[in-house]
């Protein structure tokens, strides 16, 4: 399966996901809001807890549905020495997902930092002996 990866996710969120509600969740890194700007609600999504620099194949994380997605821009502003501040804008992505199911890195292909990673997939069996 082919489809765009979210990285440096917090293993936290990873687990909480797997637990299987679903969970909004807000994205400030550059290479995940670029990601999610050509995405649709209804695609599905890898996500793992590594980072972008060290994605290769083997390594393992969840495939999520994007249910809800909006991209924003904040204000933020910073006081310093009382009389000077600085105003910046940071744009932002919250997301609402829904996991699918666990899989592992069979390949992964970027062209360049201001692109979406694109990875295919391999997704996780798990079998029940009763």
């Amino acid at each position: 399966m082919n489809c765009y990866a979210l990285t440096s996710i917090a293993p936290e969120i990873i687990r909480e996901l797997q637990r299987g509600k679903a969970r909004t969740i807000e994205l400030q890194s550059t290479h995940n809001v670029i990601t999610l700007a050509g995405l649709e609600p209804g695609s599905a999504v890898f996500m793992t807890s590594e980072n972008l620099e060290d994605l290769t194949p083997g390594d393992s994380g969840i495939i999520v549905e994007l249910i809800a997605l909006s991209i924003t821009m904040k204000r933020m502003v910073e006081f310093t020495q009382g009389l000077h501040y600085e105003e910046r804008e940071r744009m932002s992505a919250r997301i609402k997902v829904r996991c699918i199911g666990s899989s592992t890195v069979k390949n992964v292909s970027q062209e360049s930092l201001i692109r979406p990673v694109a990875v295919e997939v391999v997704k996780s069996a798990c079998y029940h002996a009763l």
